[in-house]
């Protein structure tokens, strides 16, 4: 299999994954949340600076269905995650080695 193909195959797996997946994930509360709750302090618990952003609590603000809204959440999510390491990636890539000796001289 090429790199090309395997790469191709990895981001389609990735999305299905988040957006197909996510549709199944449990509505119940995660670890910490659920001990806060049994031991009596989840109310003293403060919202965070981004729980107003569109992607806040792994929904998508401005879809009213919670699974649809997760699952776009992830895709998106999959997305971003692909620009930014593709974008090191080539950056990294492109940077020239301290030590390497001019190509110019041959």
């Amino acid at each position: 299999m090429s790199t090309r193909r395997f790469f191709a195959v990895a981001l389609v797996v990735s999305l299905l994954v988040a957006g197909v997946a996510s549709y199944y994930a449990s509505s119940h509360p995660d670890g910490l949340e659920y001990v806060a709750e049994q031991t009596g302090f989840l109310d003293s618990a403060e919202d965070s600076a981004t729980s107003d952003s569109p992607l806040a609590d792994y929904q998508t603000s401005g879809i009213d269905d919670d699974r649809l809204s997760g699952g776009v959440a992830g895709v998106v999510g999959v997305l971003v995650m692909l620009a930014l390491s593709t974008g090191l990636f080539w950056v990294i890539r492109r940077r020239e080695p301290r030590d390497a000796p001019d190509r110019t001289e041959a």
